[in-house]
Order: structure tokens, then sequence, then C-alpha cells
């Protein structure tokens, strides 16, 4: 980007108290990453983003958005007075989407949005410039920041959409105004704040809100719900999944390092594992389908995806044993598509499973906890490692329904000695899958198994 104060003032509506035309070529909301040249967004969240703007200038920060008195300006630096800095935020990234006008795609989805973004991405990537959300920049502040790194000449800009309230995506929707949209999946995630199933899908269907007359959604062939609140879009509706939906697709082979399946008789495959990351490479092919690329694009695109990091992500413990780190986040639905997977998989030794506490599950979170107890079995599982208050419940029923079936649970003060007992049990011809919510940290368990 390359914007002046008075570009900027205009886009945001804000009042530019400097005289002198500056120019600004990048965007930070955190002053500690602010280069010369950057404009400095003071946001207000835990701290006030204005009390950091002598930072942003150290930095060398050559504007600044202001929101507090215009007395209190700082001085050294072009100052646009606004109402709301984070408004005018998305004001300026709303200017900087029209002045380079790319395709927009925007996914959403309770799992797997992420791992769908990398790989619509690496699709479209075979054609056209394309920039993507960085890491999980997917809300009311990181959409705008996604947009204003957007290398200028981007043709195809691929946002990704989270949220945990009604409300947020439509928000999302109306600044990114996609062309195509995708909703990967309807699970339990934060049905806390939601109340029920019905109450996300219509959360996630807020991605419409946005989505061009005459765009593409794209949806799972196999969820009722979505189906119902598709029926009236006046946009086009496209279904995918196994075994059914419009864009089809048969599992022919799964290993730990890719699963290869056919639609169409055309032959494709990915680098990862499970039935659930080829519907998630289905919505990618459909937007390549959409925007006119071949077979072998596609083919290529997905072949040599590279995913962002702890989205099922092969590693090796220290030892030399497989570990399957899944551990970003976590629902019931999610959780017991990872186990089916990881179940089906070859291994030398045994299959071990550590499995913590999933979050914002709300009034319903033992029962759903307990549930997981119908993706495990003494035949595919030989050691459980449980871990938090909620898999008290899957304790007990994986005690009912297997008791012979090796299972430890430790409580939150007991993480240490969880990691310990994990890494002793592991064998080196083993595998073990990790899931669990983010807040859980379970990221630190795989740390620990690596050293």
């Amino acid at each position: 980007m390359n914007f002046t104060t008075t570009i900027i003032g205009k886009a945001v509506q804000g009042e530019v108290l400097t005289e002198n035309e500056v120019t600004v070529t990048g965007v930070e909301f955190d002053s500690r990453k602010i280069e010369a040249g950057d404009l400095f967004i003071p946001l207000q969240g835990t701290n006030d983003g204005h009390d950091f703007v002598a930072k942003a200038i150290e930095n060398g920060a050559t504007a600044t958005l202001w929101s507090q008195a215009a007395e209190t300006a700082p001085e050294g630096i072009a100052v646009i007075l606004v109402k709301d800095t984070l408004l005018a935020f998305q004001a300026l990234a709303s200017y900087y989407l029209l002045e380079e006008n790319p395709d927009v795609i925007a996914i959403t989805g309770s799992n797997g949005k992420t791992t769908t973004k990398d790989m619509t991405e690496a699709v479209l990537n075979q054609k056209f410039r394309t920039y993507k959300t960085q890491g999980n920049y997917n809300n009311d502040i990181g959409l705008p920041y996604t947009i204003l790194h957007m290398p200028e000449g981007t043709e195809k800009l691929i946002l990704e959409m989270g949220m945990d309230h009604a409300g947020e995506i439509s928000v999302l929707s109306e600044l990114a105004e996609p062309d195509v949209a995708a909703i990967t999946i309807v699970g339990e995630a934060h049905i806390e704040n939601l109340g029920s199933r019905e109450k996300i899908a219509d959360a996630k269907m807020e991605i419409t809100t946005g989505l061009a007359a005459d765009g593409l959604l794209i949806i799972p062939a196999d969820e009722p719900l979505l189906a119902e609140r598709t029926r009236s879009l006046s946009q086009t509706v496209k279904t995918v999944g196994i075994q059914s939906g419009e864009l089809s697709a048969t599992i022919l082979n799964e290993s730990k390092g890719a699963t290869v399946f056919s639609v169409e008789d055309n032959g494709y495959q990915i680098p990862l594992p499970g039935s659930y990351n080829v519907q998630n490479a289905l919505i990618a092919m459909a937007i390549g389908r959409w925007f006119e690329l071949s077979n072998d694009e596609i083919f290529q695109g997905l072949a040599y995806v590279q995913v962002t990091q702890n989205r099922t992500q092969w590693l090796k413990a220290a030892n030399g044993a497989d570990i399957l780190s899944d551990v970003y986040n976590a629902n019931p639905t999610a959780m017991g598509l990872v186990l089916d997977t990881f179940a089906k998989l070859p291994t030398e030794g045994r299959r071990l499973a550590v499995l913590a506490d999933m979050l914002e599950l709300g009034a319903d979170s033992f029962s759903l906890h307990t549930s997981m107890v119908n993706h495990i079995n003494e035949q595919d599982f030989q050691e459980i490692f449980l871990y938090g208050e909620d898999m008290k419940g899957l304790k007990v029923a994986l005690a009912d329904r297997y008791p012979t079936l090796a299972v430890h649970y430790f409580n939150k003060a007991e993480k240490q000695q969880m990691m310990e007992t994990v890494k002793n049990s592991l064998q080196a011809d083993d595998s073990v899958v990790l899931k669990g919510s983010n807040g859980m940290g379970l990221l630190e368990v795989v740390e620990f198994l690596q050293k």
C-alpha cells in the first residue's frame, strides 16, 4: 500500500491535523512491529494503544490515527483524528480492498477453516497472484490487518473468518464483500455462547451477508442445518462431501503422510490424513473450478499444500515415535473425526491418545466429552491419557465399556506428571495423537515429547 495522509483522512472520514503531506507504506497496531513509513493504529484493548504512540514514533511511524482529544495528539508525527480507531482501521481496509479489487474468498466453519484456507491458496496460486490470512488473524482486527498487508497486484484474496458470538461474521462479510464463501462444518465450538447447533449454523451463515449477488457459497453435503438455510439464497450454492454432494470424493487410500482420493474419475492426493481433510480439499477444488483452473493445476495445488502449524501435523518424538499434533483447537465433532482417522492409520507399534478438555461447550460440556467414548475402542487404541476437568466423564465411560483398556486421568494441576507419564510410556514404534482446545496447552506436551 502507498497512501498519503490526505487519502487516509478521506477513507476513514477523519480530520488530518498535520499540514505537511505524509506518505504511508504500511500499517501496524503493535508499536513494537512498527517500521519506517508505517501508520500506527492505536486500538483499545487490555491496554490503550494511544499510550504507546511514543514507541511507535521511535520505531519510525510517520502517521497515527487518534481518537482522543485533539489537544493531546502527539508531535513529530502526522495525526488523523477519528471517532473510533477500530472502525477507522476497518474503513481503511475497505478502501484498500476497493482500490486493489481482488476476488475475495471467505472461509468459515467450526473446524478446518485454516486448513481449507491453506488449500485454497495453494490451488489458486497455481494461476493467480494470491494472498491469505496469516496465522489466525480472522477477527474484526485480524481481517482488516490482513487486507491492509495484501501486496499490490493481488488477484485472489483468501480470508479466514472466525467468531465466538452471533453477529461477528456479519461484520467481517460486510467489510470484505466476498465473491466466494465456504462453510467447512457446523460443530459445537462456542455452543456455550450461542446455545445450540442451530444457532451456530445461523452464525456461520452470516458469511453470506456481504456475499456478491452473483457469488458462490460452498457447504458440506451432509449438514441438513445448512441445507435448510440456503434454500432461499439467490447465489449459487454447491455441496461437497465424501460419497455425497455435487462435488463428491471417493477415498482410495489413507496413510500417515497422505490421502489419495478420486473425483469424477480423476485422482488427487493431499499430504494429510483423514477424510475430513479431503472434504476441505473439495472446497478448495470447487473454488478452483469456479475460477476455471484445470484439473492439473488443482492437482498440483493440493498435492503440495503446506498447512499452518499445529493443524494435523506429523512430528517425531525424541525416541522416534510418531506424533500426530492437532492441538490448536477442539470441539466434539473435530475430536471425533481425528480419533476415527487416527484409528485407521497403520502403525508398527501401539496407538496412544492424549485428549484434553474442549472449552466453551456450556452446560452440555460433560456429556459431549463423555460422547468421545464412541470414537475409542480397545482394538485400535492401547493407552489413553485424559487431561482436564470435563474429561472425567470420558474416563468413567471408557472404564465401563473397556475395563481392560489402559486409561490415565490427570487434572490441570498435574500437567507435569501427565507429560512425564506419556513420555515414559511412549515407545519408539508407537504412534500418539494429541487433541484438545488451545487453552489447555497441549503444544507444551508436544514439545516435551520432542526433547
